[in-house]
C-alpha cells in the first residue's frame, strides 16, 4: 500500500534521479554519484571542461525550487461547459501558467509539438501580475536551494521588493521554460515572442535550458507602430522571435515553395509534364576545377564547342559529365545557341516541375528571419476589432504571425498539440482554428491564461465589454481570451454560410430575368458547382474541432500544504482538512496519472457504490466504502472485461480501518492473479 500526497511529490524529477534512471551503475549502495568513475568512463568520449559560461543572477536559486516544486493548487473541470463540447480536445485553463504547466506534466511530456509564447515583455510601466512568493522561510529556503542563510534572506528581500529588474523577470520565466521544455515532443520547437529589454538574457537563459546547439533562429518582426517622435534616441520599430528545438537532430522545418513563375518564360512540346523553363549556361568558371568536366561537346554544325569558349584550360568546365550531356541531348535538356558574335553556346533547361534528372519535384527555399510585412500588431488589432467592434486588447499578435510559425513546423498529417501558456487574447487558439480549417486537419491547442484582473481605469473599453456585454462582475484578461475562442469559432462557420448565401442570391437574381441567355444558364451551371463545392466545404468544417473544454485551478487549503515526511494513522485522520471537490480530486488525479485532461472519466456502479474508471486506473473517493463495495470490485476485475493495474482510493474520506482492509484483500488477489493491481492512498 502506496500513500502518495500529490503536493509532497516532486512534478520534475532532481538530476540525481534522471542519473539514476539512466546510470544506475555510477551509484554506490547509499546512493552517492559517483563522480570520478563517471568521468573516468566518459573522457574517451568528449572533451571534459572545467571552464563553464553561464548566467547568474540574485533569485536562480529560487527559482530552480520552483521548478521543481510540487503544486500548490488542484484542476477542476468546467462540467457545464465541457458537456456541451464534449467532443473537443483543445484545451482553455484559467491559473497560473506555473502551476499549470506542472499539473501537465505527467500527462503531456514529449506530447506538445510548439509552444508559441509572448510572454512579460518587463517594459518600465509593466508591474508582474504572476505572483510567484512561496513565503518560504530563509531557512527553509537555504534547505531546498542548497545555499547559506545569509543568500536565502537577500534572495527573499529581493522577491519582497517586487521589482522589475532583470533578475526578477529571469527568476519568473525560468521555471515555467524548464517545465515547458519536458512537456515538448522529441521533435518539438518553442518560439518566443522578446523585445530589446530582454533579448540578451533570454537568449542566455535558452541556451542554458535547451541547449546552445538547440538554437535555431532570431525572427525579426517589424511591429508596424509608428515612429515615436518622443524617442529620446531612436524609435524601435521591431520585435523578436526566438526559436529553439527540443532536439535538433529530430527537428525538421517545413519551406516556402519558390515562386515557380518567376524566369520562366520559355515552353516547349513537355510543357503538360515539365512545365515552363529557363535556359542555364552550362559552363561556369569556378574554382572547383575538374578535368572530367573540362570537354569538347559537338554543335549542331559539328564545330566543337569548349566551356569557356577555348580549347586551353582557363579554370572553367562543364556543370554536367559527359554521360549527363548525352542524355541531355537525347531528352531535349540541351539547347544551342549562338552568341552575337556567332559563336556556339550550350545550355541546359531548368523546369518548374521536374529536376534535371526529370524526376518530378516541388521547388522550395527555407523560411526567412526578417518578418517585415503582414505580421505586425495593426494586423492583430484589426482582428480584434472586427471580432468585438471595439479595441478592447493593447498590440495582440496577429493570427498570420502564429499561422505562420505552425507552418514552419506542423506537419498537417499529424494532429499535433500547440500549446500557448501566455494565451492573451487567445490568438493561438484561433490561429490553429483557421489553420485548420485551411488544410482540413485537426490541430489541438492548449492555452493557458491568467485570471489576471482588469483595470477600470487604464483598460476601461475592455472592462466595460466584460462587466456589462459579458456579465462577468469582476472582468479579467481570461474572459476576453474565452470570448475571442467563442466568437472566432462562429465566425469561421457564418463567414462560411455568408458565401453560401451570397452564391443563392444570385443564382437568384439571375432566374428573375424574364428570359434566360445561354451565357446566363452557362453563369448558373458554374454558381452551382461553386455552391456546392462551398456547402461541402461547410460540412467538412462542422466536422472539425472548433470548440474546447474549460479547467481552472484552485488552492489546495494552507493546512493540507504542509510538508510532512511520514503520514502516521493519527496524521492521516487529524491533520489534513478534506478535500470534498470530486469535481477537483478526479480532474487533478487522472492528470497525475498521466490521462489527458480532455478525456472523461466513465463511473462504475459497484454494488451502489460509484468508482471512476479510464486507462486501467480505478478511482475510488467518496464515502461509504464497504467490504461488500470491495468485492463488486474485485469480481468485476475477475470476471469481466475490465482490466485494473491501480486502484487510487481517497485518503481524506477512508479511515485506516478500511484502507487496511482493501489492502489485504488486493493483497490475496495479487498473489492469485498474473495481473497485479497497485493500490494508492492518496491525499
Amino acid at each position: 500500500m502506496k500513500q502518495e500526497k500529490l503536493n509532497n511529490i516532486q512534478v520534475i524529477p532532481s538530476k540525481i534521479e534522471e542519473l539514476k534512471k539512466l546510470f544506475p551503475e555510477y551509484f554506490d549502495k547509499n546512493g552517492n554519484f559517483l563522480v570520478e568513475k563517471f568521468t573516468q568512463d566518459i573522457q574517451s568520449q568528449t572533451n571534459i571542461s572545467k571552464e563553464t559560461y553561464s548566467l547568474e543572477w540574485l533569485g536562480k536559486s529560487y527559482a530552480r525550487v520552483l521548478a521543481t516544486e510540487p503544486v500548490r493548487t488542484l484542476l477542476k473541470e468546467n462540467k457545464e461547459w465541457n458537456e456541451q463540447n464534449k467532443n473537443s480536445e483543445n484545451l482553455l485553463i484559467k491559473g497560473d501558467n506555473l502551476e499549470v504547466l506542472k499539473h501537465l506534466v505527467n500527462a503531456y511530456e514529449n506530447e506538445i509539438k510548439m509552444i508559441y509564447i509572448d510572454p512579460p515583455y518587463n517594459t518600465e510601466n509593466n508591474d508582474f501580475v504572476y505572483q510567484d512568493d512561496r513565503k518560504f522561510t530563509p531557512e527553509e529556503l537555504s534547505k531546498l536551494a542548497g545555499i547559506d542563510i545569509e543568500k536565502a534572506k537577500r534572495i527573499l528581500d529581493f522577491l519582497d521588493s517586487k521589482s522589475n529588474s532583470h533578475s526578477a523577470w529571469l527568476t519568473f520565466m525560468y521555471p515555467r521554460l524548464y517545465i515547458a521544455r519536458r512537456l515538448l515532443r522529441k521533435d518539438g520547437v518553442i518560439f518566443i515572442s522578446i523585445d530589446d529589454n530582454e533579448i540578451a538574457q533570454l537568449k542566455i537563459l535558452m541556451d542554458e535550458i535547451f541547449g546552445e546547439e538547440n538554437f535555431i533562429a532570431q525572427f525579426i518582426r517589424k511591429t508596424g507602430i509608428a515612429a515615436r517622435l518622443d524617442a529620446t534616441h531612436i524609435s524601435t520599430e521591431q520585435d523578436y522571435i526566438l526559436c529553439y528545438s527540443k532536439n535538433l537532430n529530430l527537428s525538421s522545418f517545413n519551406k516556402q515553395f519558390s515562386n515557380i513563375n518567376k524566369g520562366y518564360i520559355y515552353e516547349d512540346k513537355h510543357y503538360k509534364i515539365r512545365g515552363k523553363y529557363k535556359l542555364n549556361k552550362l559552363d561556369r568558371g569556378s574554382i572547383r576545377y575538374s578535368s572530367s568536366l573540362d570537354y569538347p561537346i559537338e554543335s549542331p554544325d559539328g564545330t566543337l564547342i569548349y566551356p569557356g569558349g577555348t580549347p586551353e584550360n582557363n579554370g572553367w568546365c562543364w556543370r554536367w559529365s559527359k554521360d549527363k550531356v548525352e542524355w541531355g541531348i537525347k531528352n531535349d535538356f540541351i539547347v544551342f545557341k549562338k552568341d552575337k558574335a556567332g559563336n556556339w553556346k550550350v545550355y541546359f533547361k531548368q523546369y518548374q516541375f521536374v529536376d534535371n534528372d526529370n524526376k518530378p519535384i516541388k521547388r522550395t527555399l527555407p523560411f526567412k528571419t526578417l518578418l517585415l510585412e503582414n505580421y505586425n500588431n495593426e494586423i492583430g488589432s484589426k482582428e480584434i476589432l472586427e471580432l468585438f467592434s471595439k479595441k478592447i486588447f493593447s498590440y495582440p499578435k496577429p493570427t498570420t504571425l502564429i499561422k505562420f510559425l505552425i507552418n514552419l513546423v506542423s506537419n498537417p498529417d499529424n494532429n499535433d498539440i500547440i500549446l500557448d501558456f501566455f494565451a492573451g487574447s487567445g490568438t493561438t487558439g484561433d490561429a490553429v482554428m483557421q489553420l485548420n480549417v485551411e488544410n482540413g486537419v485537426d490541430r489541438k491547442f492548449i492555452l493557458v491564461q491568467l485570471p489576471e484582473p482588469i483595470d477600470s481605469k487604464k483598460n476601461r473599453v475592455a472592462y466595460e465589454f466584460v462587466k456589462n456585454e459579458l456579465g462577468i462582475e469582476y472582468p479579467t484578461i481570461y474572459d476576453i481570451t474565452k470570448e475571442r475562442l467563442i466568437r472566432s469559432a462562429k465566425k469561421i462557420i457564418n463567414d462560411k454560410e455568408n458565401e453560401i448565401k451570397e452564391i443563392k442570391e444570385e443564382i437568384e437574381k439571375i432566374h428573375l430575368k424574364e428570359k434566360l441567355t445561354k451565357r446566363d444558364k452557362e453563369k448558373i451551371e458554374k454558381l452551382q458547382e461553386e455552391l456546392t463545392q462551398r456547402q461541402n466545404e461547410l460540412e467538412r468544417i462542422k466536422k472539425l474541432d472548433l470548440s474546447f473544454k474549460e479547467f481552472e485551478t484552485i488552492p489546495i487549503p494552507e493546512e493540507n500544504l504542509k510538508d510532512i515526511e511520514e503520514l502516521t494513522e493519527e496524521l492521516e485522520e487529524n491533520l489534513f482538512k478534506p478535500i470534498t471537490d470530486k469535481n477537483a480530486l478526479l480532474t487533478t488525479w487522472k492528470v497525475f496519472d498521466g490521462i489527458k485532461l480532455h478525456r472523461d472519466l466513465v463511473e462504475m456502479d459497484f454494488n451502489g457504490y460509484k468508482g471512476y474508471y479510464l486507462e486501467n486506473k480505478l478511482y475510488l473517493i467518496d464515502e461509504g466504502f464497504t467490504l461488500d463495495n470491495l468485492a463488486s470490485v474485485l469480481n468485476k476485475i475477475h470476471n469481466e472485461d475490465f482490466l485494473v493495474t491501480k486502484i487510487v482510493i481517497n485518503g481524506y474520506v477512508f479511515n485506516s480501518k478500511i484502507q487496511r482492509e482493501i489492502f489485504e484483500s488486493i493483497n490475496n488477489y495479487n498473489k492469485k492473479d498474473l495481473e497485479k493491481i497497485e493500490l494508492i492512498i492518496r491525499y
